[in-house]
């Protein structure tokens, strides 16, 4: 896949400004989804995945619901002539064969494992679109998080369904930072229930992705007894916008350092 992204950059390189913009674009994972949706313009999208129009899974649900669906295979997509096909395979070693035989020109963007990652992601994908300036704007807003960051952070525990929580170190905590949190260490990654009792944080981040599925190991965060001990404060998140951790954070982030200052 990385062959066919270097190959993708050099011909979008070679080619004359009206060809290099890709006027049929496919995406086929919901993080890759969510790039193109905030960078491409709208006549360049074609198809985008299931997920991507799933309300559940996504803040973008609308905006997607415009394009035809795939269901994140280059068969499902290869009818609808697209000229640039974007993913995120993570290791699927025979998709750029698939893509060969195909003839579908297709761009596999990394996983992110940081911040600098997230930027470098906007600008490629960005790029392949012909949609530079896009790109370097959200990259710009990044970088304004960056020089505003609180320099004092607030102990803190994100908190996720079936009591799981993030890394210390992982892309989730480096976001947090920004609004001014620091994610408390956790054996397992797994918040208990006597850990909120008797070591509380400072801030609860409670992430609201799929309420209505929170297993019985999370169900005594409704006990008034463990309201009382578990924060000095509980923030709900939007757990939709933590699954990619791209650039659908930047405005919690903000929203985040508002609630904190009050």
């Amino acid at each position: 896949m990385r062959v066919f992204a270097s190959l993708l950059a050099a011909s979008l390189a070679l080619a004359s400004p009206a060809a290099a913009s890709p006027r049929r674009v496919a995406s086929l994972n919901l993080c890759t989804d969510e790039l193109v949706l905030l960078l491409a313009a709208p006549e360049q999208i074609v198809s985008v995945t299931h997920l991507a129009q799933d309300e559940a899974e996504t803040p973008l649900w609308r905006a997607a619901r415009r394009y035809r669906r795939n269901d994140g295979s280059l068969l499902s997509v290869v009818g609808m002539r697209p000229d640039l096909v974007v993913t995120m395979s993570g290791g699927v070693r025979d998709r750029s064969g698939i893509a060969a035989r195909l003839g579908l020109p297709t761009l596999d963007v990394p996983f992110a494992a940081s911040l600098a990652d997230v930027e470098a992601n906007i600008r490629r994908v960005a790029t392949a679109l012909g949609q530079s300036a896009r790109g370097a704007a959200l990259v710009r807003r990044m970088e304004a998080l960056r020089a505003t960051a609180p320099r004092r952070r607030a102990d803190a525990i994100w908190l996720g369904g079936g009591g799981r929580t993030v890394s210390p170190t992982g892309l989730e905590a480096q976001w947090m930072a920004l609004a001014g949190l620091a994610e408390r260490p956790m054996r397992g990654d797994r918040v208990s229930l006597e850990t909120l009792i008797v070591r509380p944080p400072a801030v609860l981040l409670r992430s609201d992705y799929r309420q209505g599925q929170y297993s019985n190991a999370q169900r005594w965060l409704d006990n008034p007894a463990v309201r009382h001990a578990r924060a000095g404060r509980t923030i709900a998140t939007d757990g939709r916008l933590w699954t990619c951790m791209g650039p659908l954070l930047i405005g919690e982030v903000a929203r985040l350092r508002r609630e904190l200052a009050r």
